[in-house]
């Protein structure tokens, strides 16, 4: 008996299929067979019970968990008065439950090596699941979950992570005491030495040097931490003038050897040419290294480079930077060749652009990079952009990198440099917690008074699973990762000394993130956060995120601070259990994703420089982290553009960025955007608008998800959201 569902179905492993109707009537004639013929249903009882449950689901308009729909199974059987055989099911039920448990992380490992699994299958953008190191992570991380649910979480952290109420993000890794992101000293490492694998690396001789050294660290760092991390161009550039200075006087030995005239300005000349081609070289080995090298855990660093001219004293070495700079961005603009000859986008490292007086308006000294920025921008999707001057005012003066993507480190008055400034470069952050907000209004069912008190309710939550994370670090040894706490990334600690004095007084910062702002507003107010309701809202549940931080760190001296999360899988993880939870609800549970922290929904018609403006006001309330963006199309002939949103970034909002497109066809050359098209199945996939290619293998498509780029494609949750997105300009 064929009825046609077209309802897809959540397996254990997280796979989603479509739903079969024949497995539902196949394990309930199995368990009428166990009962004596005077107890069994007909076989028309059976196929009414099938019939029943499919024209159910075929209502839902959201995938169903297998779970439910075996709850479902057993309701039938006992509406037709079967009681022996839905006792039956219920104790084949049972039996598989234990066997299932009997090793939680079998099918998980089985699911991954499949490439089953939707929810984790490209859970990292930047992860290339099918490769023997990555999954080689990925099967560590099953492994880290189980003992992570099993042993070393409180059992209601785990069920509420289980049922999307919060996530307690990178469980993969808690076992091993490891933290997130960081600011990596790289001053302090080039300055003063470090040790690489056991080996003494002393003070580079030469820029190029210092550019080799700089990728070594990078990747060392990488492996010993499961988050990104940052560096900042500024603390290679004194190395141009120590190459400049070797340089000059090789030129002078060489002439005198052949007897040529020492004349100054030809010596100058000379140097400066072979200096160029050394900072090529340099940049290219940061480049081509850090793409090339492959962490532990399976992918490239994630790893930021932060370019600020004023990092550095005006004269010889600001230009130096901005030579830098400059060759960095030509490099970009180029791109990299994959491994067909084809020029493409790399994903990392990430770029990080600081606009300043100095170079944001035409005329000013450096204004010619600003123009360089905005055609990479247009051309790589990045740099992306800091404003030095909002970013001034909302950090006491000050302006620094985030760490790796969006966490930035609190600014604290004793945390301080050996000359008095206030210290940055080798702070960390220990983790994060995120909490589901569209839960919290759905748990509510619209109740503003019961709202806060179920907000109360999950934030001690979080506020208890974030102590789990802070509590794991404590006494780790720095002997665990000596590169970082031994030799000068973060810190210069003895051996056999404890990390403990670097997780207190706001050395190091520990995230509460939240996702979902649009959709919790949605179901308390009807409207999304851009309404004036919405938004008023919207500010008083970001302003009490902000008053538990600071009175959890009032508390216990531990650097609290609220995180704008840059969900990837989580946002699909999240959609799946609301509608699990509260069914299908307009507006709020009936895509498969939720919104990032605070943004505007991807659907919602909003200009680029409205919505910049408008979330400008949630980013101070994110004092964790956060970025935003504006979608645009294709602007390599509008390079005006790009540099307005640059200008009005500049005036109104810290971090922002331009989701440009950057994309290309292998099969027919096509260089343009990739679209998402539903196929046969009903899954989204990608295809070339010229040729109507859909083979993955031969598409190369980048999309930010997250603040950062991503180039091994996505889940069906993230594609649908990066489907829906609308032009903001």
């Amino acid at each position: 008996m064929e009825t046609a569902v077209n309802t897809n179905v959540i397996k254990r492993n997280g796979e989603e299929v479509k739903f079969d109707l024949s497995k539902i009537e196949n394990a309930i004639f199995a368990a009428n067979k166990e009962v004596d013929k005077l107890h069994q249903l007909s076989d028309y009882q059976v196929y009414a019970i099938a019939d029943n449950l499919a024209k159910h689901i075929e209502e839902m308009t959201h995938a169903v968990h297998v779970e439910d729909i075996q709850d479902m199974v057993e309701t039938g059987i006992m509406e037709m008065r079967g009681y022996e055989v839905a006792q039956k099911y219920v104790r084949y039920r049972y039996k598989r439950e234990l066997a299932r448990k009997s090793n939680t992380t079998d099918n998980g490992i089985l699911s991954l090596i499949e490439h089953m699994n939707e929810e984790v299958n490209q859970e990292n953008s930047n992860k290339n699941p099918v490769i023997n190191s990555t999954q080689r992570d990925y099967m560590a991380g099953e492994v880290s979950k189980d003992l992570t649910k099993r042993m070393l979480l409180p059992e209601d952290i785990v069920e509420a992570h289980e049922a999307g109420i919060i996530h307690f993000h990178d469980s993969d890794y808690f076992a091993q005491k490891e933290h997130n992101c960081d600011l990596v000293n790289l001053e302090d490492m080039l300055q003063n030495g470090t040790v690489i694998s056991e080996t003494m690396i002393e003070k580079p001789h030469s820029f190029f040097t210092a550019c080799n050294v700089t990728t070594q660290i990078v990747a060392q760092v990488a492996s010993n931490q499961y988050g990104g991390q940052s560096f900042t161009l500024s603390h290679i550039a004194p190395f141009v003038d120590v190459s400049r200075k070797k340089i000059r006087k090789q030129v002078i030995e060489e002439r005198t050897e052949l007897g040529e005239p020492l004349d100054d300005d030809i010596i100058d000349k000379i140097t400066e040419k072979r200096l160029l081609l050394e900072v090529k070289s340099g940049i290219q080995t940061i480049q081509y290294q850090l793409i090339t090298l492959m962490t532990c855990n399976g992918q490239a660093p994630f790893v930021t480079m932060f370019m600020y001219l004023d990092e550095v004293p005006e004269g010889q070495t600001r230009d130096d930077l901005a030579l830098i700079i400059e060759e960095v961005l030509n490099q970009r603009i180029i791109g990299v060749k994959n491994e067909k000859g084809f020029y493409i986008t790399p994903a990392f490292p990430k770029l990080i652009y600081v606009l300043d007086e100095d170079n944001i308006t035409p005329g000013s000294k450096y204004w010619y990079l600003t123009e360089l920025a905005a055609k990479c921008t247009a051309k790589r999707m990045v740099p992306d952009y800091i404003s030095a001057k909002v970013m001034r005012e909302m950090k006491n003066g000050d302006v620094y990198p985030c760490m790796g993507c969006r966490s930035f480190p609190t600014s604290e008055p004793n945390i301080l440099n050996p000359d008095g400034t206030r210290k940055y470069y080798g702070r960390f952050n220990q983790g994060v917690v995120t909490i589901n907000l569209v839960d919290v209004a759905c748990s509510s069912d619209g109740d503003m008074d019961e709202f806060w008190k179920i907000l109360e309710e999950r934030l001690e939550l979080c506020h208890r699973a974030l102590r789990c994370r802070h509590e794991r670090l404590l006494g780790t040894l720095s002997d665990v990762a000596p590169i970082l706490w031994q030799h000068g990334a973060l810190a210069r600690l003895k051996k056999g000394e404890k990390i403990d004095k670097l997780l207190y007084n706001g050395y190091s910062t520990i995230s509460l993130g939240y996702a979902g702002l649009c959709e919790m507003c949605v179901r308390m107010t009807g409207k999304t956060h851009t309404s004036p309701e919405g938004k008023d809202f919207a500010l008083k549940v970001m302003q009490k995120l902000n008053d538990k931080c600071a009175e959890w760190k009032k508390a216990e001296n531990i650097s609290y601070s609220v995180y704008g999360t840059p969900m990837e899988s989580t946002t699909y993880k999240f959609a799946k259990c609301l509608q699990k939870r509260f069914g299908i609800i307009k507006g709020v549970t009936d895509k498969n994703y939720i919104t990032n922290s605070y943004h505007v929904h991807v659907t919602e018609h909003i200009d680029a420089f409205s919505k910049l403006k408008f979330e400008s006001e949630f980013q101070k309330l994110s004092p964790g982290g956060a970025i935003s963006y504006v979608e645009v199309p294709n602007l390599t002939n509008n390079i005006e553009a790009v540099i307005s949103v640059m200008q009005f970034i500049y005036d109104n909002i810290l971090y922002a960025e331009l989701n440009t497109k950057s994309d290309f066809c292998e099969k027919c050359l096509y260089d343009g955007e990739m679209r998402i098209v539903t196929d046969d199945s009903g899954k989204l996939v990608w295809e070339c608008p010229n040729c109507g290619n859909r083979d993955q293998n031969n598409l190369f498509v980048a999309r930010r998800t997250c603040g950062y780029i991503g180039t091994q494609f996505w889940n069906q949750g993230r594609t649908q959201e990066i489907k829906d997105r609308v032009l903001h300009l």
